[in-house]
């Protein structure tokens, strides 16, 4: 990825989005431009309009706090579009050999391993930050079939999402999956814009989904903390699920994503007739969703 190039789109489309009545400027004559301004955008950030041109441009390299806080307030970020800035102008500080390069397959630690699979009534897999998913309990195979089903997809959600037709109909709210998945990659790879590995599967799924392509480029950022879900399972139907998305305290760059259903609700009956229809298929011998 070129860091010039995506924090230039990244401020300029966050300029685009913002009118001069929301931003609270006078609008004087015929405007070019969707938003506001490039001097409005210094004026309101109280930097010359040569400097704010000189950022938008991509030069981020050296830039104080004070200056990206009150660009912050300006462009009317909100937090995880302000912690993507920051994460821009870390990067653009830094030499390119000096930005880390993480392995190209972190490991799961065995106690992780167990911790799911010690989770047999919730959901759960762990997934590096290009969306590979590197391991999952019988409940998370289950509930994630159709990936399984498909060897196209190499066990990436990404993939799964934008590449397999089943995802539109699996993901009911797909439009909004699509988005947040992303806004994560976007939000990654400025943390990391030379992971060849993540930048492998953007550049896949840009080339292939026009879904993907489009999204991308509206340049918003994602951060999966913790929600809910709702799915169309095709074998005990829809069911909507709470998930929390649990970093792991080292530099992995790991998450564990867990689901689960408020106890004696229509959806946890649903998820206890998946644990079964789990045991069922993973106990024969021709047909289980194998996991890593």
């Amino acid at each position: 990825m070129d860091i010039r190039a995506e924090v230039s789109s990244f401020l300029r489309s966050r300029r685009d989005k913002i009118t001069p009545e929301q931003a609270g400027v006078q609008s004087y004559g015929e405007r070019r431009v969707p938003g506001l301004r490039r001097n409005e955008v210094a004026q309101l950030a109280g930097v010359s309009a040569d400097y704010y041109t000189r950022l938008e441009r991509g030069n981020l390299g050296g830039v104080s706090e004070g200056v990206l806080d009150a660009l912050a307030r300006a462009l009317q970020l909100d937090e995880i579009e302000q912690a993507h800035l920051r994460h821009l102008a870390r990067t653009a500080a830094l030499p390119r050999s000096r930005v880390s390069k993480r392995a190209a397959a972190p490991a799961v630690r065995p106690s992780v391993a167990r911790m799911i699979e010690g989770m047999p009534g919730m959901p759960a897999y762990v997934h590096n930050n290009g969306f590979d998913v590197l391991a999952a309990n019988s409940l998370g195979r289950a509930l994630f079939t159709d990936l399984y089903a498909d060897p196209a997809c190499e066990e990436n959600m990404a993939r799964f999402v934008f590449l397999n037709p089943a995802a539109r109909h699996f993901f009911a709210d797909y439009d909004r999956i699509a988005r947040s998945t992303v806004g994560h990659f976007r939000a990654e790879a400025a943390k990391n814009p030379y992971d060849r590995r993540m930048s492998n599967v953007i550049g896949e799924l840009s080339t292939r989904s026009d879904t993907f392509r489009v999204l991308w480029g509206s340049h918003d950022v994602y951060a999966f903390r913790g929600g809910s879900k709702r799915f169309r399972h095709p074998v005990v139907g829809e069911l909507t699920l709470d998930f929390e998305a649990l970093p792991l305290p080292d530099d992995s760059g790991l998450q564990v994503s867990v689901y689960n259903a408020e106890p004696g609700s229509a959806d946890a009956d649903a998820l206890t007739l998946l644990a079964g229809w789990a045991v069922t298929i993973e106990g024969t011998a021709d047909g289980s969703p194998a996991g890593r």
